[in-house]
């Protein structure tokens, strides 16, 4: 068995003239970061691998979380790569994590998100929201060879 659990970034600001990659957090994001965190402690797995988009939103909110899990930043693995909107190229990094990794929890960006866990989950979301939390259990061995899973957990900040 194989899951993965997949975050959006919290809210950003568009109130200054950064670049996109370069966006920092709204300060409701951080509050609506914070409360989801704290509610999906005890849906952590006993061990599990950390993912990172290396964009400013992506990575402050996966700090945020961290921190919350008491979890050093340290653990966390920050890739480039996950700098995208795509969900074909985020699924091709995924089914790239190596087999030895049971867990895996990633940080990321919309539309890929939510059309990822639209593709392998079996409940549909419309929109994975900023701060969103969904968690995908495969029944594999190989993230290459992942089909369609069953959505596990579904925390969004409106719910709490």
């Amino acid at each position: 068995m194989l899951s993965i659990t997949l975050i959006r970034h919290a809210k950003s600001s568009w109130d200054f003239e950064f670049s996109d990659f370069d966006r920092p957090l709204q300060s409701n994001g951080i509050i609506s970061a914070k409360k989801v965190a704290v509610k999906t402690i005890d849906l952590l797995p006993n061990v599990f691998t950390i993912w990172s988009s290396t964009a400013k939103r992506a990575s402050d909110t996966c700090l945020i979380f961290t921190k919350k899990w008491n979890i050093e930043k340290s653990e966390v693995v920050f890739n480039d790569k996950l700098y995208t909107f795509n969900a074909i190229e985020l699924e091709q990094i995924v089914k790239s994590c190596s087999n030895d990794v049971n867990n895996l929890i990633l940080f990321g960006h919309n539309n890929a998100i939510t059309d990822f866990v639209n593709k392998f989950g079996d409940i549909f979301i419309d929109n994975v929201p900023t701060s969103g939390f969904v968690s995908i259990i495969f029944d594999a061995t190989s993230w290459s060879l992942i089909k369609k899973g069953k959505t596990n957990a579904i925390i969004f900040p409106r719910d709490i």
